[in-house]
């Protein structure tokens, strides 16, 4: 049997519009009793929250909890969308400066030619220098796995090749046919 047709069924499966709660406490929302209020052009002072709330609302403005767990909680008397808005801004600025790490994979076969490896080598280092890690593996296909040591020894190679540039974040092991390691950029 078919269900009949609800108007209302793409906004309880969670598309379409829905209005969000804000996520700050604000005017009539506070519940507490006594409130520290902060703001510009307003003397820092601990207060009932009717007095607040009439002196935001005398200024035009919202009262906005912005420390709830504070000892009185913390309210400013605000403009609550430009409260939201210099919230936005800081968050952006803040995950503008955070650095993002990036993962180089380099590859190379227990048998990688001299040339290869050189190759190999100045990429790594390009790398490096740009701060980013790198993650050396040596590939072992079919029956190469029996020169697990030749492996090993290619990567020692590697990372003592590039100790100016990075230090070995792990030493290196054996996930499958593959011989892993990474090296982050030295600060």
């Amino acid at each position: 049997m078919a269900t009949p047709y609800n108007p209302n069924a793409s906004a309880m499966r969670g598309r379409g519009p829905v209005k969000k709660e804000p996520d700050h406490l604000i005017n009539e929302r506070i519940d507490v009793p006594m409130v520290r209020v902060v703001g510009d052009g307003v003397e820092p002072a601990i207060m009932n929250t009717r007095e607040a709330l009439r002196k935001a609302y005398d200024q035009g403005l919202d009262l906005v909890m912005i420390s709830p767990t504070a000892n009185p909680p913390v309210c400013k008397i605000i403009e609550y969308q430009k409260f939201l808005y210099e919230q936005k801004k800081r968050e952006k600025e803040r995950k503008a400066n955070s650095t993002k790490i990036v993962i180089k994979e380099i590859r190379l076969s227990p048998q990688t030619d001299d040339h290869d490896f050189e190759f190999k080598l100045n990429h790594a280092i390009r790398f490096l220098k740009e701060g980013n890690k790198v993650k050396v593996d040596v590939f072992f296909r079919g029956r190469s796995i029996v020169y697990k040591e030749q492996g090993e020894q290619q990567l020692l190679k590697f990372a003592e090749a590039l100790l100016e540039y990075g230090k070995p974040e792990q030493m290196p092991r054996l996930e499958g046919k593959r011989m892993l390691m990474v090296i982050a950029p030295k600060k």
